[in-house]
């Protein structure tokens, strides 16, 4: 029986590249891993926007250790966290899900694996900022210089 599966001839395959940028993303799956050095908190994401990636996921950490705590709670609260969980230092995994804010992530190789970092976050409002300036053209006035 033959199947035909659409881009399996091309050579590049744009959904094998790692995700590097700003992306609009909503939370599909959250889980705490305990470990004795760095517990942390597993997060798989699917992109909204762009559009181009959209329905793509990727996978991500954000470590519960006591010198990372204050990324996890910017996280948390950009995403739209519940406050009063927050409040009392409490993470629910199901309260997690569905959760959307903008995410910036680039690769990092450690040890010969690449991973996914999750470097910066924004809440949900500000993802038309991020567009905006992610497509915006250059004005062509920018690149000349300035006679006065």
């Amino acid at each position: 029986m033959r199947r035909h599966i659409p881009g399996l001839h091309s050579r590049e395959q744009i959904h094998d590249r790692p995700l590097e940028g700003f992306f609009l993303v909503r939370i599909d799956q959250a889980s705490y891993r305990w470990h004795p050095q760095k517990p942390f908190l597993s997060l798989r994401f699917v992109v909204l926007e762009p559009r181009s990636h959209a329905t793509r996921t990727f996978s991500g950490r954000l470590y519960c250790t006591e010198r990372a705590l204050w990324k996890l709670n910017w996280f948390l609260r950009d995403f739209g966290y519940d406050p009063e969980l927050l409040g009392q230092d409490q993470i629910d995994e199901r309260a997690l899900l569905n959760l959307q804010g903008v995410l910036r992530t680039s690769l990092v190789t450690f040890n010969g694996r690449s991973y996914q970092n999750l470097d910066s976050f924004a809440p949900t409002a500000a993802w038309d900022e991020f567009s905006a300036a992610l497509i915006e053209p250059r004005n062509s006035d920018d690149l000349q210089p300035h006679t006065d």
